[in-house]
């Protein structure tokens, strides 16, 4: 799984395998992705709610609201965190069914259930959604955004014209068994997901499961590959990875968490809840390096692109390249990446060992506050008719901006009217509407406010209480 923040722009061109194997089909909105993520947008799982796509979620709105009380979406809620349902758990269930109106599990090899679901919630649970799609009457919904689901599959498959599929296979030493399956998820927003359905002939299907976060004008989904093309190679290399990751668990597991420990923090706001997450995220953000490596991207792409997984977290991304620079050098030895493991096994456990390092020499190149005019922070006594706040940085910033509400909740997020960076980037001002009496909260974050490099900023925290009336009217 990725979470969107900011990707880079390939220019390579080169011909796209997926086209001369006929393996991979042309990108389509899939109705069991729709209803799985509507049902749990109503359940209230925020990785499920986005309104990135405004018009379409005002039509899920308008549709689906009166059955936010269906017994569906109230056992969604019981059983969600009763069973850890969430994120890519939810489109392993969606790739695991048949499309609608009758829903059932497909013939999956060893007669099992969708990754991360028991049993017994899987039959509770299709049972519930066959009688939702009726009862909500959702064949009318999906009929009705059927042309605007054909125009954004259209728009989409610009995104990925030099995606060479024949890499994957070559890279890991492994052909598929099947086929490579993109679908656009129009309400995922930035989540997106890279699930894989075993089924018991033997076939296997890699998904491509890419949301949608960026408009045009009209407010319909544009898929510029600056945004999309790096998601797509990261999603299908997590059917390649995920496997090896759990096979050699018992091998990883002391390391794995013992890293966890160290940069637990990161990965949760990523979602990324346990070791096991951690390390195929690791393997597949250093294989979208690898890929971008043999495939002539600039290096200005690849040190972005290094920077964005550096600052994710994922410290140790530029030697885990290296790791597989050389598995590629020494294909004889290792023909595969699986029989290259016991190596990433050793690689992370040196890695343990200079864990400190690697994190100490990433937050250097983090950018920082040095200053706020005026100076107000954990003041009680601000007089609530100041308008404008600078934040001054130790270093030029690229112009972008991410601001957010802390612990305190949204209550306490000042009214935000206008940002602006200075001529030299090293500051930024923002215009805001103060009333009196009153607890504010801000939280400068990193997702968007970056350095040159692309570094985040170190998340920066603004706490004042204005005065019970402004200073004018003593």
């Amino acid at each position: 799984m990725k979470i969107i923040t900011a990707l880079l722009f390939l220019t390579t061109s080169f011909n796209a395998f997926a086209g001369e194997q006929n393996i991979l089909e042309d990108p389509k909105v899939d109705l069991r992705v729709e209803l799985l993520s509507i049902v749990f947008r109503l359940a209230e799982s925020h990785e499920y709610s986005s309104k990135d796509f405004v018009q379409y979620v005002d039509h899920i709105e308008e549709h689906y609201d009166p059955h936010k009380n269906h017994p569906l979406i109230n056992f969604i809620k019981k059983v969600r965190d009763e069973d850890s349902l969430g994120y890519d758990r939810i489109m392993n269930m969606a790739i695991s069914i048949s499309p609608p109106p009758n829903m059932q599990l497909l013939n999956l090899a060893n007669q099992g259930t969708p990754e991360g679901w028991k049993k017994t919630t899987t039959k509770t649970f299709l049972k519930l959604l066959n009688e939702f799609y009726r009862d909500s009457n959702s064949e009318q919904f999906f009929t009705e955004q059927a042309a605007m689901y054909q125009k954004v599959a259209q728009r989409f498959r610009h995104s990925y014209d030099d995606l060479n599929l024949n890499w994957y296979q070559s890279f890991y030493g492994q052909q598929p068994k099947g086929a490579y399956r993109l679908v656009n998820a129009v309400g995922n927003g930035g989540h997106n997901y890279g699930p894989n359905v075993q089924l018991a002939d033997g076939t296997t299907i890699i998904y491509g499961i890419i949301g949608a976060w960026t408009m045009d004008k009209s407010g319909l989904p544009i898929y510029e590959k600056k945004d999309y093309f790096s998601t797509i190679l990261h999603e299908i290399n997590h059917s390649f990875i995920n496997h090896l990751v759990a096979g050699y668990a018992k091998d990883l597991s002391d390391n794995g968490r013992l890293l966890f420990n160290k940069l637990e923090p990161q990965m949760s706001r990523q979602a990324y809840t346990k070791w096991q997450t951690m390390f195929s995220e690791a393997l597949v953000r250093a294989a979208v390096i690898k890929y971008l490596n043999d495939h002539d991207a600039t290096t200005e792409e690849i040190e972005r692109e290094l920077a964005e997984q550096l600052d994710s977290g994922f410290v140790w991304t530029a030697e885990l390249v290296n790791e597989l620079e050389r598995y590629s050098k020494n294909r004889k030895q290792f023909p595969t990446l699986e029989s290259f493991m016991p190596e990433i096994v050793g690689f992370f456990r040196h890695t343990t060992m200079n864990i400190d390092k690697l994190v100490n020499t990433v937050a250097d190149q983090k950018p920082r506050v040095v200053s706020v005019t005026p100076d107000i922070n954990q003041s009680t006594d601000v007089d609530p008719d100041i308008s404008r706040i600078t934040f001054t940085f130790d270093r030029v910033m690229r112009g972008s901006y991410s601001f957010h509400f802390g612990k305190k909740g949204r209550e306490a997020y000042p009214a935000i009217d206008q940002v602006s960076f200075a001529d030299d980037r090293k500051s930024v001002t923002i215009e805001i509407s103060l009333v009196p009496d009153k607890d504010y909260q801000l939280v400068l974050t990193g997702l968007g406010f970056k350095s040159l490099t692309g570094f985040g900023l170190v998340e920066h925290e603004l706490n004042f209480k204005t005065t019970s009336s402004p200073s004018s009217s003593h």
